[in-house]
């Protein structure tokens, strides 16, 4: 066979070079497999965090009933000033995540995969944003990403917010 016909994906004698390489991929797939499980033991059926670890990091109440928080309070001082992938466009956590807290209406409808329930107006644990800031998220990485936990006062001032039933 000419071998300038056989092109990149074939070597001199006409055999694909992907076939050495899934063979050489499946071993490998396999072996890491195997090493990953021997450790196991039994797996785990539980994901994620407890929901008890949950609501102990996280406080359902308003801390100062008589103060009120408003929206734009928590987005200048929290969102903007800490949360800046998902308030400034383009960010990552916009772009990638779909989560836009710099608009209260975007807010309050999610991100691709926390539609609905990144902010659930009077149940702060129930609240991804509020989840996802604490020490323990249930699922993911902590936010902000990459960066220093929240303060537990801006933390706090969220879980007012959303407590008063996130309101503008």
């Amino acid at each position: 066979m000419d071998p300038r016909l056989m092109g990149p994906v074939a070597d001199r004698r006409g055999r694909r070079a992907w076939a050495a390489t899934a063979r050489v991929g499946g071993l490998l797939a396999g072996l890491l497999l195997g090493l990953g499980l021997t450790g196991c033991g039994e797996l785990d059926p539980a994901v994620g965090v407890d929901r008890d670890d949950v609501a102990a990091v996280c406080a359902a109440g308003d801390s100062d009933p008589s103060t009120d928080v408003s929206w734009v309070e928590v987005r200048d001082t929290v969102f903007r000033g800490f949360c800046g992938c998902h308030t400034s466009p383009g960010g990552l956590g916009q772009t990638v995540g779909g989560l836009n807290l710099e608009e209260l209406d975007a807010a309050l409808a999610g991100g691709f995969r926390s539609q609905g329930v990144a902010i659930v107006p009077g149940d702060p644990c129930g609240s991804v944003v509020v989840q996802k800031t604490g020490p323990t998220p249930p699922f993911g990485a902590r936010m902000p990403l990459n960066s220093v936990s929240l303060q537990p006062d801006l933390r706090q001032k969220i879980i007012d917010w959303i407590a008063e039933g996130a309101q503008r």
